[in-house]
């Protein structure tokens, strides 16, 4: 059984996925900022201040002027503020994604367009032309 997974660590996949995981939690704290810093006071200038991540409703009695005090309070809430931020960030990873796969994509396409080797001939019709070759001397 350790054999097997020694193999199994071995072949490659196992750690290209552990790279990939990590490179993506790396990621998810990048889009995070961006989203958070970067385009969500955008919206909020153009949606006039409104700052999504204080969007809730109390599922109960009290007022609150921030989630964070709501949440400190114990309150229930319903957060939807933070569900449009979490689809702002999908939908940003998502394009991300696709671009890269799509640049990807690209550069397979050429590698298939550029011209191949020629193929070497049959060994029978190599031994042909020497014979060929030699008639003629």
């Amino acid at each position: 059984m350790i054999k097997e997974f020694r193999e199994f660590i071995e072949r490659g996949n196992v750690i290209e996925l552990a790279v990939a995981f990590v490179m993506g939690v790396a990621f998810n704290a990048i889009i995070k900022s961006f989203v958070a810093d970067i385009i969500m006071p955008l919206v909020g200038l153009v949606t006039g201040g409104v700052d999504f991540v204080n969007r809730f409703i109390v599922l109960g009695a009290g007022e609150f002027a921030t989630l964070a005090e709501a949440q400190e309070a114990g309150a229930a809430t319903l957060n939807y503020g933070v569900f449009i931020n979490a689809i702002i960030e999908f939908v940003i990873i998502a394009f991300v994604l696709f671009m890269i796969v799509r640049t990807y994509n690209r550069m397979q396409k050429k590698e298939e367009e550029a011209p191949a080797a020629p193929a070497e001939p049959p060994r029978q019709e190599v031994l042909l032309e020497e014979i060929r070759d030699a008639l003629k001397k």
